[in-house]
């Protein structure tokens, strides 16, 4: 059974009210993880961008099938993460109002290479600024997340969240990636947490996607690219969650390319964990 048929026989609602365009890019997705990814884990070489992040050929392959994939469900530009920053940065400056698609082949290419299975696809498709539309596949489980703009989040035909919150922020386990924030915040939350437990997997999708289904009750990020939020951002939002930046209340003004992230599925847990953070930023 495909992922869209999965959908349809379990989640009849969504299908009611999307039945055909979030369906076909669930199945795009999926495809593309069994075909281009999945085989060549654990067995394809390493290579270094410019900026010393890694790629592989399984990102390559990946990318070029799902944007062949995705412009036979919706005919518009296609803006992945295995271009160049001109050709990323023209995409987004001439996007117009049928849409720009945003993609992530595979998130956690360093997990993807070390054998390490928390790595992921991930869409968005993006209008006037903002993801309406986002999925993000997780091949090793078979986790497929996804949003609609006003429709809910779900996990396999699952609403989000999927379990509840911590009670407290000192209850509260939370995502964390300290390799972008300050010296002085990294410290602070290593020296005296105001949470119980952190970790740090290194696939910022996933990590959107963990916090809104309730795996994670924190989120915190010093900066993402365009095509580490789009998805994620949208499928917390819709799930219920909370999200600001290090600078701004409105996560969707701050900087397009290095978006800081601040984020909790709680409302009462995201204003506790925003102050937190940001009294410690101004210290």
């Amino acid at each position: 059974m495909g992922d869209a048929e999965w959908v349809c026989a379990h989640h009849p609602l969504l299908v009611t009210h999307h039945p055909k365009m979030l369906l076909s890019v669930l199945d795009t997705i999926k495809s593309v993880a069994q075909s281009e990814i999945m085989p060549r884990y654990l067995k394809v070489a390493r290579q270094q961008k410019s900026d010393g992040s890694l790629f592989t050929e399984a990102d390559v392959a990946s990318q070029t099938a799902l944007v062949a994939g995705l412009r036979q469900v919706l005919d518009c530009p296609v803006l992945g993460e295995e271009m160049s920053v001109a050709e990323q940065e023209g995409l987004w400056r001439d996007a117009n109002e049928s849409g720009l698609w945003c993609i992530d082949p595979i998130d956690g290419t360093s997990n993807f290479v070390n054998g390490l299975p928390y790595f992921a696809v991930s869409v968005g498709l993006v209008r006037g600024g903002r993801s309406v539309l986002g999925a993000v596949y997780d091949p090793v489980a078979d986790e497929m997340f996804y949003a609609e703009q006003g429709c809910g989040a779900f996990l396999n035909g699952v609403q989000l969240p999927i379990k509840p919150h911590a009670p407290l922020l000192r209850h509260a386990m939370a995502a964390v990636d300290f390799k972008r924030l300050s010296k002085d915040l990294a410290r602070e939350i290593a020296a005296t947490p105001p949470f119980s437990s952190q970790r740090n997997f290194g696939a910022s999708a996933l990590d959107w996607c963990y916090t809104a289904a309730g795996r994670f009750d924190l989120y915190l990020h010093g900066g993402q690219k365009l095509w580490d939020y789009i998805a994620g951002a949208l499928i917390l939002e819709e799930a219920g969650g909370s999200l600001c930046t290090l600078n701004r209340d409105d996560f969707w003004q701050d900087d397009l390319w290095k978006r800081s992230v601040i984020a909790a599925l709680d409302a009462g847990l995201f204003q506790e964990w925003k102050e937190w953070v940001r009294s410690r930023c101004d210290q």
